[in-house]
């Protein structure tokens, strides 16, 4: 269960994120839900590392850092991405 719910949060973060950026995200739909599970897994770390891993109620210091890091995950990737993508089309 801890597999499918990484995968929905990710998708979740994922598609914030795009929403969330400027402009027009080229990556595909499930590149993007990667992004989003890797922007978590990020998120958690950071809020692990300032000490707001446990909190009472809903964690929502962990949600924000999680969302932040997927957003630059996702523009990061998204470069990433095109740059690639760019250089198989001209070849």
């Amino acid at each position: 269960m801890g597999w499918l719910w990484a995968i929905i949060v990710g998708f979740v973060l994922g598609l914030l994120a795009k929403a969330i950026i400027p402009g027009k995200q080229h990556s595909p739909l499930w590149l993007t839900t990667i992004f989003g599970i890797l922007g978590g897994i990020v998120g958690n770390a950071i809020a692990r590392a300032v000490g707001i891993e446990s909190t009472r109620g809903i964690d929502w210091g962990r949600h924000v850092l999680q969302l932040v890091a997927a957003i630059v995950i996702v523009f990061l990737g998204d470069m990433l991405y095109m740059a690639v993508r760019g250089s198989k089309v001209k070849a």
